[in-house]
């Protein structure tokens, strides 16, 4: 999520004005209003907006990659924990059927018979996981293997220290980041 989000809020004269925010600015502003609002001894002002910020973000990763989450949820195991929330797999379905109508309705009734078929998973990029990102340990990590990048390297293993901040390859901390140990920033 590296787009930024039009996010609109109230200026002191009561008119609103539409706000530019990074992905990182509005998860700030969303844990600003949750602590306020968890820790204040009255009711505060709904934010609304920013909840209603974070889901369209969230919305968003689902469309840009719903062909792969929606193969992703069919192919896992039975004990295995959905990544999607009821609603998130609701929506990834319905979007994809959405998809598949509007392509057949306004480009492919008009090809050859042979062309009319469109295969999603082929069509949509995959997310990548070869991407680099930031990442602080939350708890300390040792023998983390990382996988070469060229045919000229080797593999080799690090120990990732609590506290310390590190750019590495999303694919090589994936775990760490399911299970809490690392933290993206």
């Amino acid at each position: 999520m590296t787009e930024e989000t039009d996010f609109t809020q109230q200026d002191s004269d009561g008119g609103s004005e539409e706000v530019v925010l990074t992905p990182a600015e509005l998860i700030g502003k969303l844990e600003q209003a949750w602590l306020n609002e968890k820790f204040s001894p009255e009711l505060l002002e709904n934010k609304c907006e920013i909840v209603e910020c974070v889901i369209e973000q969230l919305d968003h990763m689902i469309e840009k990659f719903f062909p792969h989450v929606l193969e992703k949820e069919k192919t896992r195991s039975k004990g295995e924990p959905s990544i999607l929330s009821p609603e998130e797999f609701a929506f990834a379905k319905e979007y994809m059927a959405n998809i598949e109508t509007y392509l057949k309705t306004v480009a492919l009734r008009h090809m050859p018979p042979n062309l009319q078929k469109v295969d999603l998973l082929r069509s949509v990029p995959k997310p990548d996981l070869d991407s680099y990102v930031f990442l602080r340990v939350k708890e300390r990590q040792e023998n983390i293997l990382v996988e070469p990048e060229t045919d000229e390297q080797r593999e080799y293993v690090i120990d990732l220290e609590e506290g310390s901040q590190h750019l590495i390859r999303y694919k090589t901390i994936a775990p760490l980041v399911a299970s809490g140990a690392v933290q993206l920033i």
